[in-house]
């Protein structure tokens, strides 16, 4: 396996024993094990009576405010509490472990409540300073002010609990056979994105406490991420710590001067449907020959008027690392950054990136691992996991392979790699990266591997390695089914959920009595890959062997 990279921490490895409960892992263990896929507003959690307390249930009520304390990080990196003396389960968005606080209940289901922080009556373990000024109210950086070594220790415990209570593996399977690894830390916490996506906005939401600082009640417009829980309203933001320097340069730029009444540009508006621009995605590269960043501006509007953006044109190409603006129309009222025509207003068309001695062309659309630095980590970590004997002889079938940047790192040692993606536009992006690397091993077929009947694998020999990279609801029962008829010498599962990834572990080695199938796999080693720093994102890299 994979070393962890020299991070500067001591990380204290965590230990899990058999006695630990989490009542809302338990039920979620029970609704993942009934069902093939898993939508992410739909965990449930569920109170275990404890042992010598009154059979009651305590079901607070909306608007009720509670004395709490936050005892780890959940659903959504949201804090788990217990409610005093009866145990019910309460979920607080932004309370961090060890925080005790005043909660005010805004939601309340049949076995647990939702709560809103509304004072923090002692602050949480580990408390750091967040350095981003919008990080009380962004949705995206949770946990700055939560230490990076705590961060790490949260996840790896999410990830341990979830294994043990929803795929059933024990504590002592677990730690006896080594399966479950440190997670692998990034040695990048801040300006590790390779992609922003920010929103126009005819609305700028300000929180409660700055509310009083605006001098009028006039509405204006904003450039930024979505507040939390709206989809009509936009924080401003003029400088995202996520993403590269050249980045924010370009931000700051086109903040300096789009809302000039003299350029005419007007935000879209998304109940109305008027207005020119929606998106602004800022996509960062690297030149093959120097190696200097190389940045992409992406103007999403409703329409084509290329007159309207040629000021804001003009500005960001005047800085140096700017070498393509395009503009993605997308007249329909979805709002969503994918247009249906796609034009060059300035420089190239694409930008290129390196992985894993490969190179990358990156169009406006195309999908690529957002952390880049960390992608290094975590192909290297999949290509010790995929074991390949590198004397070309074997096959290696790449599901859900995206724009084929895993099985083409993998192709050199493989006698053949076939990739499998729903997205066309992916499938002619991996196409296009092994004609550009000289890779004439891997064939990409585009299908939407959720929808496999029974001829499904007729047409590609058997496979000595399956890797599967399938997207948060983790795979179909079909695609289980056909894994588990399939029996491939290894399985390499890389997922970004892993609560369905421990779901589908439970399936491919336990079976699912329900279906009448078998499981045939050991699980052989586990191990989460931070890749977005400050998130409640994980990544999980997955051995299973045939039994």
């Amino acid at each position: 396996m994979a070393t962890m990279p020299s991070h500067g921490l001591r990380l204290r490895h965590l230990t899990t024993t058999t006695t630990t409960t989490r009542p809302f892992l338990r039920t979620l263990c029970s609704s993942l094990s009934t069902q093939a896929s898993l939508p992410e507003d739909s965990a449930q959690v569920q109170v275990q009576q404890q042992p010598g307390k009154p059979n009651k249930s305590y079901f607070p009520k909306r608007g009720q405010t509670l004395e709490l304390v936050c005892e780890s990080l959940g659903f959504k990196g949201k804090g788990l509490c217990k409610v005093a003396d009866t145990g019910f389960v309460v979920m607080c968005d932004r309370a961090l472990p060890g925080e005790r606080f005043i909660g005010r209940v805004t939601r309340k289901k049949d076995n647990y409540a939702e709560v809103t922080k509304v004072k923090t009556i002692s602050p949480h373990w580990d408390f750091v300073d967040a350095p981003c000024e919008y990080a009380s109210y962004c949705g995206g950086c949770k946990t700055q002010n939560l230490s990076y070594e705590a961060q790490l220790r949260a996840k790896e415990q999410q990830v341990r609990e979830l294994v043990m209570h929803v795929g059933k593996f024990s504590c002592e399977e677990l730690e006896s056979l080594n399966i479950m690894k440190p997670i692998v830390p990034c040695d990048i916490q801040f300006h590790y994105r390779n992609k922003m996506e920010f929103s126009f906005g005819t609305q700028e939401w300000l929180p409660k406490e700055l509310l009083l600082e605006k001098q009028d009640g006039s509405e204006s417009y904003a450039l930024g991420l979505h507040a939390p829980g709206f989809f009509d309203k936009v924080l401003n933001v003029n400088k995202c710590l996520l993403q590269s320097e050249p980045a924010n340069m370009v931000l700051a730029a086109i903040q300096d001067c789009w809302r000039d009444p003299q350029l005419g540009i007007s935000a879209y508006n998304v109940h109305s449907h008027a207005g020119f621009l929606k998106h602004l995605m800022l996509r960062t590269g690297r030149d093959v020959k120097t190696g200097l960043p190389e940045l992409m501006v992406n103007f999403v509007t409703s329409s084509y008027k290329p007159e309207l953006l040629k000021p804001l044109v003009e500005k960001i190409s005047s800085i140096p690392e700017v070498v393509s603006v395009m503009n993605n129309v997308n007249s329909s009222i979805g709002n969503t950054s994918v247009g249906e025509e796609e034009y060059t207003l300035y420089g190239k068309s694409t930008i290129t990136e390196m992985l894993r001695g490969l190179t990358f062309q990156i169009s406006a659309n195309s999908f690529f691992q957002t952390n880049t630095h960390q992608a290094e980590v975590l192909y290297k970590l999949i290509e010790e996991c995929v074991g390949l004997r590198g004397d070309g002889s074997e096959i290696v079938l790449d599901l859900f392979c995206g724009t084929g940047t895993i099985g083409l790192t993998l192709a050199r040692k493989a006698r053949q790699v076939y990739g499998y993606e729903v997205v066309t536009q992916a499938i002619a992006d991996a196409c296009l990266n092994a004609k550009l690397n000289n890779i004439y091993n891997a064939t990409f077929v585009q299908g939407d591997l959720n929808k496999i009947d029974e001829s499904f694998g007729n047409n590609f020999p058997k496979p000595d390695v399956v890797i599967s990279d399938p997207n948060r609801p983790g795979m179909h029962m079909k695609l289980i089914k056909f894994l588990l008829k399939l029996k491939a010498p290894r399985i390499v599962y890389v997922s970004c959920n892993p609560a369905t990834c421990a779901r589908d572990l439970d399936y491919l080695c336990h079976g699912v009595i329900d279906k009448n199938l078998e499981g045939c796999y050991k699980l052989k080693s586990l191990q989460a890959v931070d890749m977005f720093p400050h998130t409640p994102h994980i990544e999980c890299v997955c051995l299973l062997e045939l039994c």
